[in-house]
C-alpha cells in the first residue's frame, strides 16, 4: 500500500462535510412530511431522512404534502403543495 499524505487525507474529509450535493432533497421535488416540532420564527420543522425543512404556516402533527423551495447545507425550506 503506498503513502497518503494528510492533507490529501484532510482534503476528502472536508469535501465530503461540505459537499451540498449530500442533501436527501432537491429543490421543486414534493415530500410526505408530518411537523415535528415548531422553530423560533414559528415555522414548522420537518425532517426526511433526518434533514430538517422549515414550512411556514403549520403546526405540530400536520401531515402534509410539501414543494421544497430551497436547499442549503444543513437544512432546506419548503411550502405546503
Amino acid at each position: 500500500m503506498g503513502f497518503v499524505s494528510f492533507k490529501l487525507i484532510l482534503k476528502d474529509v472536508k469535501y465530503l462535510f461540505n459537499n451540498d450535493s449530500t442533501a436527501p432533497v432537491e429543490a421543486g421535488e414534493s415530500y410526505d412530511v408530518t411537523i415535528e416540532d415548531i422553530a423560533r420564527e414559528g415555522d414548522g420543522i420537518a425532517r426526511v431522512s433526518g434533514f430538517v425543512v422549515f414550512v411556514p404556516n403549520t403546526t405540530v402533527g400536520d401531515e402534509v404534502t410539501i414543494k421544497v423551495t430551497k436547499v442549503m447545507r444543513k437544512f432546506a425550506f419548503g411550502e405546503v403543495a
